[in-house]
């Protein structure tokens, strides 16, 4: 991160290749797809070691994609309950986890939410999640199921950035995966999630800021001297989306510019 922040993530991670090409996926290790510069980006999908047919690997001209459409909203409206892959739920953070599920998928985000279907809509109760998820997400879901879930080609962004652009990209990806539950303006929800807003948990260790990202966190902590205990999903964000949304947390809401 230039101008002051300068993080090597290559030490906290090992990329893996991925390659999504006519009709067959194979995924590789951990397979880490590289970052895209807008939020919508298809970064990551963890299947790991195994062969897998799709019969739309790209999709048809105009339909959504795992990688670019469905991901996102995965990553901001699903994560908490179906983003830890040592979880009982499935991992829709996992492209053929989600492609395997995709038909029950639709029918808790688009036909329970109609009240065709008689399980529990999802995002389930009167969570965040639940309250933000938009009709125009759900319409997504639902197009790209019947489409044949493609997975779609994720972008690469190889430029080298400049300090103002990697906040801008930041910003743009901070509210498309972190904003629904830390809020817009980084203030958090009282009891729930903590700010990061002039938070002391935060500004003390950017290493530990960027653990917290790469990896997730669960228990409680204290920050500005009050007590939470929730989970931070482990998001399939590139080391760029990480560099990216943390240059755009400590430069702004009123932190250090680490």
């Amino acid at each position: 991160m230039p101008g002051g922040v300068s993080v090597s993530m290559k030490m906290f991670r090992i990329v893996s290749s991925l390659l999504c090409a006519a009709s067959t996926f194979l995924f590789v290790g951990a397979g880490v797809g590289r970052a895209e510069a807008e939020p919508n980006a298809a970064i990551k999908i963890r299947s790991a070691g195994a062969e897998f047919a799709n019969p739309s690997p790209s999709g048809e001209p105009g339909s959504p994609t795992y990688l670019s459409d469905v991901l996102p909203i995965m990553m901001s409206k699903c994560a908490r309950c179906h983003g830890d892959p040592n979880s009982v739920l499935s991992d829709w953070l996992d492209y053929r986890t989600a492609f395997n599920d995709r038909v029950e998928i639709k029918r808790r985000v688009w036909q329970s939410w109609n009240r065709s279907y008689y399980k529990q809509p999802m995002p389930a109760g009167n969570s965040v999640e639940a309250q933000s998820m938009t009709a125009d997400e759900r319409q997504i879901i639902k197009r790209w199921v019947e489409a044949g879930a493609p997975c779609g080609v994720p972008p690469t962004d190889a430029a080298i950035h400049s300090k103002a652009e990697k906040t801008e990209l930041g910003k743009r990806l901070f509210g498309t995966v972190c904003g629904i539950c830390h809020q817009p303006a980084g203030q958090g929800i009282a009891s729930r999630f903590p700010p990061l807003a002039r938070s002391d948990f935060l500004n003390a260790d950017k290493y530990r800021a960027i653990r917290v990202v790469l990896n997730g966190l669960q228990g409680e902590l204290v920050v500005n001297g009050k007590k939470f205990n929730n989970s931070i999903p482990r998001f399939p964000l590139s080391d760029q989306d990480i560099a990216n949304i943390l240059t755009y947390v400590f430069n702004s809401m009123g932190n250090s510019g680490k």
